[in-house]
């Protein structure tokens, strides 16, 4: 009995040891725990407090650079505005006329146009009015501003301050000004208008296919050269039809700078443009960015151009004339909208303007092509790559004489409607002129000009029996000369 009693007290003293040592055991274990929390809790308020002098040191970083940022626009806008009145001041100084070659009197403008005889005026507009006169042994072009335009001053500073710093084959010439009547004289040219041409007011013949190439690439070269020009680049802002002028050989010279702008580094943009209020020029060629943003720049010039080439193509007016363009194109019906009375287009290149015409009067600027590294590099080899057309006074000739003179319908190309200088026979059968109908084929086409079927091969004969008909009639009509010169 004691024995059982001994080894069950041992029993019971060795549970209780072991619940001691397991009981201390977990003393131990929460001791641990109460230290890590104490050790966490210490590090999160030391967090805590760090994470907010942190956002203290943000506000503050954030608070300097906002003062900076609003010193840096009130500095920029001081030096823009420095910069404007010094350009201000420079067109606006005496210096600006004498840039010129002259400065003409009131009294002598009025004995060149016979006191602004109605009779010489040959042109009018919001802007004014202008005439054609005879100046120091020199016929010119005397624009006189109206004076009661709000706009009037400015325009004539601005296109005196511009004219008389660039030169360039294909901007029109200011010759002088006369600043008591707000009036500019510039060289005269005879053929007027392109507008006018398109248009063939008074009769006058249809600019050719070739010539219209050309003057795309002198209208080109002109907006590269504004653009490029230095230390300002100069933006024209009213390009069109109406304000390409053109001289007695029909080289065409860029005009009416009154609403130009020379151009100052936007620092809004970091990029050169000129802002306004006020928009103006002609809705159907202007930027359609500019109306939103009031920021005119280069490539606002660049759109101008594309509807210019458009229209260059077509003949159309420029109402909806890129939709027309752009759903031609969709179709493969280029042809259809061409400006036939030009000649036959060659289909390869008529496409390539009018691609070009699309992407210069994209809605985004930052679709519009580089003028100078993406157009210019496609329109140079082509104008330099299209025959020569016959001479305008030699076509003006056969257009005078029509009714003295009756010239044969055979002895005309079926494709450029000239006069055949060397009649080819094609396999069709029918007498083309040879250049016309080598740029014909090398367009692409493999179909009769006349028939629209198949041609069995690309062989030409020479027509010899024609092209001495031609050559008598010519020589009866007195006429081989200006052939010659063609």
């Amino acid at each position: 009995m004691y024995i059982k009693e001994m080894k069950q007290r041992q029993e019971a003293e060795e549970e209780l040891s072991q619940q001691k040592k397991e009981k201390e055991s977990l003393k131990q274990v929460i001791l641990m725990l109460q230290n890590e929390l104490d050790w966490y809790r210490y590090h999160s308020n030391e967090n805590a407090n760090a994470l907010q002098e942190a956002n203290q040191q943000k506000h503050l970083l954030e608070h300097h650079i906002s003062e900076y940022n609003k010193v840096k626009r009130e500095l920029d806008d001081a030096v823009k505005e420095a910069r404007g009145m010094r350009m201000e001041k420079e067109l606006t100084a005496p210096c600006a006329y004498g840039a010129m070659n002259s400065e003409f009197s009131l009294l002598e403008l009025e004995q060149a146009t016979q006191v602004f005889s109605s009779s010489l005026n040959i042109g009018r507009g919001g802007f004014g009015s202008v005439y054609k006169g005879f100046l120091r042994s020199t016929t010119v072009a005397i624009k006189i501003l109206n004076t009661e335009s709000l706009h009037a001053q400015s325009q004539f500073q601005q296109e005196v301050a511009i004219l008389s710093r660039v030169r360039h084959p294909n901007l029109v010439t200011l010759i002088g000004a006369c600043p008591e009547a707000s009036a500019l004289v510039y060289e005269f040219l005879p053929n007027g208008s392109l507008e006018d041409r398109l248009n063939c007011l008074d009769n006058t013949l249809p600019l050719t296919w070739q010539v219209r190439i050309r003057i795309i690439r002198e209208v080109c070269s002109a907006l590269i050269f504004l653009h490029k020009h230095k230390p300002h680049p100069v933006v024209h802002g009213d390009l069109k039809p109406g304000n390409i002028l053109l001289d007695a050989n029909l080289l065409s010279k860029v005009s009416d700078f009154g609403i130009s702008h020379i151009l100052l580094e936007s620092s809004v943009t970091g990029s050169d443009a000129h802002f306004t209020s006020q928009p103006m020029g002609t809705p159907a060629y202007m930027d359609p960015e500019f109306f939103g943003t009031g920021e005119l720049t280069p490539q606002s010039d660049t759109y101008s151009f594309g509807v210019t080439i458009l229209r260059l193509l077509t003949g159309r007016a420029p109402l909806r004339l890129i939709r027309v363009v752009q759903g031609a194109l969709d179709d493969d019906d280029l042809h259809s909208v061409l400006d036939h009375s030009a000649g036959e287009w060659p289909l390869g290149q008529a496409e390539q303007l009018a691609r070009i015409g699309l992407q210069c009067s994209e809605i985004s600027r930052q679709k519009r092509p580089d003028l100078q590294r993406n157009v210019w590099r496609v329109i140079d080899p082509m104008v330099k790559e299209a025959p020569a057309p016959l001479s305008q006074s030699f076509r003006s000739m056969f257009s005078e004489s029509s009714r003295a003179v009756t010239t044969p319908s055979y002895f005309l190309c079926p494709i450029s409607q000239v006069v055949m200088r060397d009649p080819q026979v094609a396999a069709d059968g029918f007498t083309y002129e040879a250049d016309a109908l080598r740029r014909w084929l090398d367009s692409g086409h493999d179909t009769s000009p006349v028939t629209k079927k198949s041609l069995s091969n690309r062989d030409t004969i020479p027509n010899h029996a024609l092209r001495s008909a031609i050559q008598e009639f010519l020589r009866q009509n007195k006429l081989q000369d200006l052939f010659a010169q063609g």
